[in-house]
């Protein structure tokens, strides 16, 4: 759920909803990837096993299948959780990414809203519909509490990117998503949607940062029924965080003011670590190999400290 490093010249340590940061001289990022799992931007308080170093397996692979897509910040995976890379300065803009009329933009939808983010919406649709052309739909991002959508004229004449480096973003957004739809069709997955982010190096170079195409970031379908589901009004067979968002709903928890998170006994616990492992095997076509769950935070600090000694 945690860590501690101690790192040779460790400037700074950011713990985000899932992932602790630790910043280095030399322009250098530690990231790790926890086992804490956040829904409605609130962090539930019991981890999920192994989904730390499922997120960052995967996307380790997806970088690496992107990298001739979007130049991006990482430079090696020493541990299972742990990604190394080049430090930048993060656009304050999630590029969200929609296929398919799905969890935020179909709840916007049904409350009768035909606009999301400035982007026009159809009338019409039913959810889990496709939509014509994939439609971005940015988030601000916030340092605590819920992002807020925001559209891109808002982004650009508030100068939080300027209109020149937005473009770029757009056009990595759509090829990233192209690519990331492909990946999934080999393996009979839909990628529904996604978010990727970016930031700038010192030498002025936009790069993609974070995590991409996870279940953390990212919603999937199975191919396979998609069509008769639609026909039937059935809902869709998905590997995503979803299903965790609609057990709290579920459980009366929208993360609203007032309202209390439900408790998760342990079968709940291991059948979210199920669903995890299972989105890796499917999404990467590879089997999954569980790490041991002993001595987790000295096997990072080993690790991370054998690669830093070896630059």
């Amino acid at each position: 759920m945690h860590t501690d490093l101690k790192l040779e010249g460790m400037q700074s340590k950011y713990t985000g909803k899932v992932r602790e940061v630790y910043r280095l001289e030399n322009d250098l990022l530690v990231m790790v990837a926890t086992d804490r799992l956040s829904a409605f931007d609130v962090v539930l308080p019991k981890g999920i096993p192994y989904k730390g170093q499922i997120l960052n397996q995967i996307a380790t692979q997806m970088l690496a299948a992107t990298a001739d897509i979007a130049p991006n910040w990482l430079m090696a995976s020493p541990d299972p959780n742990v990604s190394i890379g080049k430090a930048c300065e993060p656009f304050k803009v999630e590029m969200v990414i929609r296929g398919y009329l799905t969890g935020h933009a179909a709840r916007t939808y049904k409350s009768g809203l035909r606009s999301l983010c400035g982007v026009a919406l159809p009338e019409g649709m039913r959810e889990n519909d496709p939509f014509v052309q994939p439609i971005i739909t940015p988030a601000t991002k916030a340092e605590e509490g819920h992002d807020e959508d925001i559209s891109r004229e808002e982004i650009i004449a508030q100068g939080i990117v300027s209109k020149e480096d937005y473009e770029v973003l757009e056009q990595y957004t759509y090829k990233l998503f192209e690519r990331g739809t492909a990946i999934a069709k080999k393996q009979g997955l839909i990628l529904v949607d996604t978010k990727y982010e970016f930031g700038k190096t010192k030498d002025g170079e936009i790069v993609l940062i974070d995590e991409i195409h996870t279940p953390d970031s990212s919603r999937y379908f199975y191919e396979e029924g998609y069509q008769e589901r639609q026909a039937q009004g059935l809902a869709q067979k998905q590997l995503s965080k979803e299903f965790v968002r609609q057990w709290l709903i579920s459980n009366g928890f929208q993360g609203l003011e007032g309202q209390t998170l439900p408790e998760m006994d342990d079968d709940r616990i291991n059948s979210i670590s199920e669903r995890y492992i299972e989105l890796f095997e499917k999404i990467t076509g590879t089997n999954f190999v569980r790490a041991s769950l002993e001595n987790v935070a000295s096997r990072i600090q080993t690790n991370v400290e054998s690669y830093l000694n070896s630059l």
